[in-house]
């Protein structure tokens, strides 16, 4: 039996060795690199995780009447800032554009923020507005009789409110504050 003794120990260490090395040489369950994005925080605080995309966000737009709203969380890139204070910016929904606005006009996006990736948290409408007022709008705003009655039917608009947006960060993000923040400085 003794003989047999550091037979045994040589055996389970070649065993052991084998397990080992089969652990390793095994494929990582998730082979895929997730890149992660650096954000600047702009209004509420908010995170990426659960964001949908710009076309999920346009089948929402389409499901919604008139009067509804609903809160969502939506990554795009930004076509389009307001070039005076960063206070409005355009993002594509499907094969159209909605504007985004801030809540209570409590903060403003990078000036020079176009083309970057942006996460938003708000609430969305669609808005239709009817021929009728269309027409009045295009009287009150001095259009010819020939230009009012080629208003023939309603205009939907969408429209995005942000409570909180995350900007890909970038050097040199050029933001105004709003009012109130600027004149508290």
């Amino acid at each position: 039996m003794k003989t047999y003794l550091p037979l045994f120990f040589v055996i389970f260490s070649i065993i052991g060795c084998k397990e080992t090395q089969k652990e390793t040489d095994m494929p990582a369950v998730n082979d895929e690199q997730v890149e992660e994005m650096a954000y600047m925080s702009y209004g509420s605080k908010i995170t990426a995780e659960n964001a949908i995309s710009t076309a999920e966000l346009f089948e929402k737009y389409q499901t919604l009447t008139d009067s509804d709203t609903i809160q969502v969380k939506v990554k795009s890139e930004i076509l389009d800032v307001c070039p005076k204070k960063g206070c409005w910016v355009k993002m594509a929904v499907g094969s159209d554009t909605t504007r985004v606005m801030f809540k209570d006009y409590g903060f403003f996006l990078p000036k020079n923020g176009k083309g970057k990736e942006v996460v938003f948290e708000g609430k969305v409408y669609k808005s239709i507005t009817d021929v009728e007022t269309l027409r009045h709008y295009a009287e009150d705003a001095g259009k010819s009789q020939e230009e009012i009655e080629k208003i023939n039917e309603p205009e939907t608009s969408y429209t995005f409110i942000a409570d909180g947006a995350l900007v890909e960060e970038f050097e040199n993000p050029d933001v105004e504050m709003p009012a109130e923040e600027s004149a508290s400085e």
